[in-house]
């Protein structure tokens, strides 16, 4: 085969290698590199949640040794995948991937923006207050109502 080696892929150098979390050199992770809280989580913590169902009662106990399993496997996956985008991505030519930058910028523009959808009356005069904001004994406003004084000195609307 004349492809690149498998550590040609490596993020971490060789001499760094030793100082990788445990978790992380166990399952041969090459393009993602989790940090020690991480792996922590990964493993300790999918334990420790297996634990809790188990006791629970809401699992078996084979789910503390088949949960940490599980994550183990998609962290693996994981590494999988990004490895697979990282060698398809450096394969592209430059002059593609600039072509490709221009396409997918995003274009800043304005659209006019009608004032009144299809079916809508626009009113010139302005709305009545609504019942809560009237005041006690005030009448209601109508387009076209004169504003006129009552008898007793009271405002009333005449239509």
């Amino acid at each position: 085969m004349t492809g690149p080696t498998r550590t040609a892929w490596s993020t971490v150098p060789g001499e760094d290698e030793r100082y990788r979390p445990l978790y992380a050199r166990a399952l041969g992770l090459r393009v993602v590199n989790p940090g020690g809280v991480l792996c922590f989580l990964f493993f300790e913590g999918a334990v420790a949640l297996a634990v809790l169902l188990a006791l629970a009662e809401l699992v078996t106990w084979w789910a503390v040794v088949v949960l940490p399993a599980a994550v183990a496997l998609m962290v693996k996956l994981n590494d999988m995948v990004a490895e697979r985008v990282v060698r398809s991505a450096a394969l592209v030519p430059e002059q593609e991937r600039d072509r490709f930058r221009r396409q997918m910028e995003p274009v800043v523009g304005r659209a006019r923006v009608p004032r009144t959808l299809p079916g809508m009356v626009v009113a010139t005069e302005p709305a009545p207050a609504p019942p809560w904001e009237r005041q006690q004994g005030t009448p209601e406003w109508r387009p076209g109502a004169r504003w006129s004084t009552g008898p007793d000195g009271d405002s009333a609307a005449r239509s």
